[in-house]
């Protein structure tokens, strides 16, 4: 009788153990129809080792606060907004296509049929409101129905790629309701 005690014991801390440590979920994207994610990585500042003080490192500092961290990510925010096809926005915890984001989505069509693009990535966009999970698949239903949109202006099926990234890069990293409103978004990335 102890020893089926024993064995009873031993077999209920085991299950405890591996619900706890199972219970510790990944962070993972949604990803579809082959899409790769990149992840940018600021580069880290290492040291010249050479004896001439004539040479330098061509080898940029890492950011050293988080204003330079910012203003770097606007930087970057400024150069992919110079795009010849514009981003559209979406409302507060909706995939539904506005009105006026229709109508940049019919000029982006008309760019996409001019210039023959061979891919576009639609990603789907969040504000930080909500669990993680339900905003990559609200980025999900947000990407699907540009891309649903996009089709039925005459864009081709096999050149449009469907991606989420969610809350996780965010147009603007300020917590009130106009960074909100514009992390709430299609973003087009167009390869030639």
């Amino acid at each position: 009788m102890k020893k089926n005690l024993s064995v009873i014991g031993i077999f209920i801390v085991l299950i405890f153990g591996l619900t706890i440590f199972t219970g510790c979920a990944e962070k993972k994207s949604v990803v579809t129809n082959g899409a790769t994610q990149e992840q940018q990585v600021a580069p880290a500042q290492i040291p010249a080792q050479t004896t001439d003080t004539t040479k330098q490192s061509n080898i940029p500092a890492a950011p050293t606060n988080i204003r330079e961290t910012a203003n770097e990510q606007s930087s970057l925010m400024e150069a992919t907004a110079k795009s010849p096809i514009s981003d559209i926005n979406f409302d507060y915890d909706s995939s539904s296509i506005r009105p006026d984001a229709r109508e940049i989505l019919k000029a982006n069509a008309d760019y996409l049929l001019k210039h023959r693009a061979s891919s576009t990535v639609v990603e789907g966009h969040c504000d930080e409101r909500g669990t993680a999970e339900y905003n990559m698949a609200l980025g999900q239903r947000r990407a699907q129905e540009v891309k649903k949109y996009l089709i039925n202006l005459g864009i081709s099926e096999s050149t449009i790629k469907t991606i989420s990234y969610g809350e996780e890069r965010p147009l603007d990293p300020n917590n009130n309701e106009e960074a909100w409103a514009k992390n709430r978004r299609a973003h087009f990335v167009v390869n030639p």
